[in-house]
């Protein structure tokens, strides 16, 4: 079982040993990156180019780590108990499943993604160290071990918008998704728009590229809003020419697509402004 990549989806040589690597040692892989550099996309992609189902847990600021494993609906068991119900006798009727509960009775080896387990609380990671380590858990209201039948490939994806605790990285295979070279963006760019002119994409990249890099930006547009902005450039028809009309420091067409706060438009309307003046 080895991941190569798919057609879908450009994946660098360094990433493929990270995921492989995480596949034999059978540890979870923690992907870190800049939002929009396909983290979560990679496990669907793992998924899709092993050919395994895939079961998704995406994590927000509210989610409880016991959420993962099952919750007790005590509620509507009390509401049953006042109406006779028979089935109250069966506390397992109030277990609702979560994600690793699914993941480990699959029956079959899945990917399990954890998409942005940094949104949690800080003791997120920490709860979940034993049941992603044995792959098992106990329910307390049945008395049952729910233990993995087959391991499944645990992806879990973070932002980096909390430090992680170290107990918790020493399980993890960790891999960073560095931003792509041009290069790698032109590949990345002809899977989604293929047959794009040479001299657009050229131009636009280079123009997207000097605007990653220009000092004081708040927020560096990403690989999914470089492919929002190109899809815009093909459906407005533009040539390579257009896109140099604005002249060297000015902003680029379309640039709602880059820059999504008025501080970097603000930054790059001075540039102009400045160069507009040097003239």
């Amino acid at each position: 079982m080895k991941f190569l990549g798919t057609q879908a989806y450009i994946a660098p040589e360094d990433l493929t040993i990270a995921v492989n690597a995480a596949v034999t040692l059978e540890r979870p892989l923690l992907v870190k990156g800049e939002p929009g550099t396909g983290k979560t996309e990679l496990a669907r992609q793992v998924a899709a180019g092993l050919d395994l189902p895939m079961i998704e847990w995406h994590v927000k600021s509210t989610t409880r780590a016991q959420q993962g494993l099952y919750e007790y609906d005590a509620v509507s068991r009390l509401r049953d108990s006042q109406l006779g119900e028979e089935k109250v006798h069966d506390v397992g009727n109030y277990i609702r499943r979560g994600k690793l509960w699914e993941a480990f009775t699959a029956g079959e080896k899945v990917v399990l993604l954890i998409d942005e387990i940094d949104k949690a609380d800080i003791e997120f990671p920490n709860d979940l160290l034993q049941e992603l380590d044995r792959m098992e858990f106990h329910v307390y209201e049945t008395g049952e071990t729910i233990r993995a039948e087959v391991r499944p490939i645990v992806i879990i994806t973070s932002n980096n918008e909390k430090e992680l605790p170290d107990a918790f990285l020493r399980r993890c295979f960790f891999h960073y998704i560095q931003f792509p070279d041009m290069e790698t963006m032109r590949k990345i760019v002809e899977v989604h728009h293929p047959g794009i002119k040479d001299a657009l994409l050229t131009t636009a990249l280079t123009q997207f590229y000097e605007l990653r890099e220009q000092a004081g930006l708040k927020k560096k547009p990403s690989t999914s809003e470089v492919l929002d902005w190109l899809k815009l450039l093909l459906a407005e028809d533009m040539s390579a020419e257009d896109l140099k009309a604005g002249g060297a420091n000015a902003l680029p067409k379309l640039h709602g697509a880059l820059l999504k706060n008025e501080q970097d438009v603000h930054l790059f309307e001075r540039l102009a402004f400045m160069a507009r003046r040097q003239r």
